[in-house]
């Protein structure tokens, strides 16, 4: 991050890209008109912890009030609109640590026009450093500020398909544990999945229908290429949705699986206890019995009276295991 003296506050980088050139760093001494000069298009990267964003966004030349709103909102979910030859949202992304990627949810905003692309962000988020990266890499590739933006979305599509693949390696041994001949509960794994799994899914229908949406967008309000750059992105989108929609079903199967498995070993354990009460009642009912403390109870006088007692007593439990097995329960 540049240091504390820059007169961009919260600037984290600056680049300017003009054709068949290599992508020029900007210092962080410059002032805006510094970033705005010259050929090509600039590419601003903000953090919004600094609480001075949103006083040099507002004196940003070129940015609408509502795409200075998308660029320091705190909200946390995907938007797109296109107003006055701009192009500018909230996209969502995953979290990254210092020294690894996370799964937790993050939320990148932008605004762009046929000069510059300005993102803001609160975490460090993946897809940024993949860009800025593959930026300084080849600069010569990215000649507008929407072919930056093309490249966001699909570096968070191959970071859904990686995600993708390590829940299904979590869903491929849990499955094996439920099949398996040994008893696993593996509820508590799969519960974190299946959440992640529906936020997913939930994220990323919502970013499709916002493409959608802004490719409905009047014509004179649409900027230069968008409609097809938000077309060929929503493709995109759709087929990793499509694998995350795969998922969503098998996590469900699998929790409907564990259910069964739950409730027929309730069942067997309700089995057991009912066919313990059903023995055990009729000799309850026999010492009950004798030990009413009543005048004239059979075997009360003589020596075995308490061999009678458990005479019947065994009498009773063999009536109603006959009982019992005569009618199948047993």
């Amino acid at each position: 991050m540049f240091p504390l003296t820059s007169p961009i506050p919260g600037l984290v980088w600056a680049y300017r890209m003009t054709p068949h050139s290599k992508g020029e760093r900007l210092s962080p001494e410059g002032s805006i008109n510094d970033i705005l000069e010259g050929d090509g298009f600039a590419w601003i990267h903000l953090n919004l912890v600094d609480g001075r964003v949103p006083a040099f966004l507002e004196q940003f030349p070129g940015l609408t009030p509502p795409a200075i709103a998308a660029l320091t909102t705190h909200d946390t979910h995907a938007a797109l609109a296109i107003d006055e030859k701009l192009l500018f949202g909230t996209l969502v992304d995953f979290q990254r640590e210092f020294d690894a990627t996370t799964r937790d949810i993050g939320w990148l905003h932008f605004a762009l026009s046929d000069k510059f692309i300005i993102t803001t962000r609160l975490q460090p988020i993946r897809s940024i450093d993949k860009v800025r990266a593959a930026v300084e890499k080849n600069a010569g590739r990215y000649t507008t500020p929407l072919q930056v933006f093309e490249l966001l979305v699909a570096e968070f599509q191959r970071g859904m398909i990686a995600i993708v693949l390590e829940l299904t390696e979590e869903l491929n041994q849990i499955e094996d544990h439920v099949y398996g001949s040994e008893r696993h509960d593996e509820r508590r794994r799969l519960t974190p999945v299946r959440r992640l799994i529906v936020r997913l899914h939930r994220h990323l229908r919502t970013m499709l229908l916002i493409m959608r949406r802004a490719v409905a967008t009047d014509d004179e309000e649409m900027p230069e290429g968008v409609e097809d750059s938000l077309a060929r992105l929503a493709g995109r989108l759709e087929t990793v949705d499509q694998d995350v929609y795969a998922l969503a079903d098998r996590a469900r199967l699998l929790h409907e699986e564990l259910d069964s498995r739950q409730s027929a070993e309730t069942n067997r354990h309700l089995y057991i206890l009912s066919l313990m009460t059903a023995l055990l009642l009729p000799p309850s009912l026999v010492t009950g019995f004798f030990g009413m403390n009543t005048t004239s109870l059979p075997f009360a006088d003589g020596l075995n009276g308490t061999l009678h007692a458990f005479g019947f007593i065994l009498m009773s439990v063999l009536l109603s295991w006959l009982i019992l097995k005569r009618t199948g329960i047993l």
